[in-house]
């Protein structure tokens, strides 16, 4: 299952928004360091069902469907609180670089509102300026993967030139276990000299920040966005980095419980909510729905948290759901269940490509697929396309 990780630095709502995505109820305090041990849990992203289009009642087995929306799982993980210096050991930082290596995507939470200090420490309104929460981040995480490759960079680049080995083998093999692929390697390397022995050590954290874009995107959650400070810190962040989603976690986490409790109707990623027991809300709860409903939902169209995991999974990784069938007429599994699974896999991907992601034996044996929808055969040439009814024809 593909894994997101939520960082940041602490006591900028990374909880809540671990809580408020995935209906966990991990600590949450006014304090640094609150989360020490990873949380995690899955949370999903959305998409269009084709049941609607398609006039069918589904039954999913790997995933959800509620009024025609397919919910498809991730996991999300909750780390701990990363302060500068983290690449070297302080505060929790080993710990919680060791714990981002599988993630396939960043979701760094910044306090916009600027309420926080470079530590998570509470300060006066606006009194930190949150880009620079960003890019002590990104420096932290480049310097960690720094530290991995240049430990033996000279002995490296000796044992290269002695066999006569490829760079990008070697840089993949000392880089096993941080989830970056080879491909990613060679990708990375493009714009650097080939004559690898002359990197320079601004060259080696080029070929990271290379390596992180490509292998590990970031998207930048503007948090507490309702706060009056975080307005004029929002378009300043927007115009240095293009992936920036303001949102309220808190707010998000408000409209869930009152949804459970049934005193409003609201799914995640809505852009609004309809009271169903007004007279089961007191004063306050009205005042605070009244606050979300101006300060979040109408300014920003939604409280950002759904935007933010739909946008890590579809944006970042442009990734696509896939509905992979073995009754192409019928839409259904081999035990009647109607479009069962919902499968993410890279945009551009082939029914090949489908197929291993299922099952490495159902790959070897593939021999074409079959489009239900338009009920025609496609090769292993075919380019999937979001949404697609899939069956895969084995020999």
């Amino acid at each position: 299952m593909i894994q997101i990780a939520v960082t940041g630095k602490p006591n900028v709502g990374k909880s809540s928004f671990f809580n408020s995505a995935t209906s966990s109820k991990v600590e949450m305090a006014d304090y640094p360091f609150t989360t020490i041990d990873a949380n995690k849990a899955i949370a999903y992203v959305t998409s269009k069902c084709p049941c609607r289009e398609l006039n069918l009642y589904c039954n999913p087995r790997n995933s959800k469907c509620i009024d025609g929306i397919r919910l498809t799982p991730i996991e999300l993980i909750d780390v701990a609180g990363l302060v500068p210096g983290a690449h070297e050991g302080r505060g929790l930082g080993n710990k919680f670089l060791d714990e981002l290596r599988q993630a396939k995507v960043f979701i760094h939470i910044v306090d916009a509102s600027g309420s926080t200090d470079e530590e998570g420490r509470p300060i006066d309104t606006g009194g930190h300026d949150p880009l620079e929460d960003i890019e002590f981040l990104e420096e932290e995480i480049v310097m960690w993967i720094y530290g991995i490759l240049k430990k033996n960079w000279p002995r490296l680049i000796r044992k290269i030139e002695a066999e006569k080995l490829d760079v990008s083998k070697v840089i993949h093999e000392q880089l096993s276990g941080t989830g970056i692929g080879i491909g990613d390697v060679v990708e990375a390397k493009r714009t650097l000299s080939s004559i690898y022995s002359k990197w320079s050590d601004e060259d080696i954290k080029i070929l990271i920040r290379n390596l992180l874009k490509i292998a590990k995107p970031m998207l930048i959650v503007a948090n507490k966005a309702d706060l009056p400070s975080s307005q004029r810190n929002i378009e300043r962040i927007k115009e240095k980095y293009p992936d920036v989603i303001p949102a309220s976690a808190e707010s998000e986490l408000a409209l869930i419980r009152a949804a459970e409790n049934g005193l409003i109707d609201y799914n995640p990623g809505d852009k609004n909510f309809n009271i169903l027991k007004e007279g089961e809300l007191n004063g306050n709860q009205k005042k605070a729905l009244e606050y979300i409903k101006v300060n979040v939902l109408e300014k920003y169209g939604g409280t950002g948290v759904q935007t933010a995991l739909n946008n890590a999974i579809f944006k970042l990784l442009d990734l696509i759901v896939v509905y992979p069938v073995e009754d192409q007429h019928k839409f259904t599994d081999n035990k009647g269940n109607i479009l069962p699974d919902a499968v993410l896999i890279k945009n551009g991907s082939t029914p090949r490509d489908l197929a291993y992601t299922i099952h490495t034996d159902i790959g070897d044996k593939f021999m074409h697929g079959m489009d239900s929808r338009r009920n025609i055969r496609v090769g292993s040439d075919y380019q999937l396309s979001n949404g697609d009814i899939i069956s895969i024809i084995t020999n």
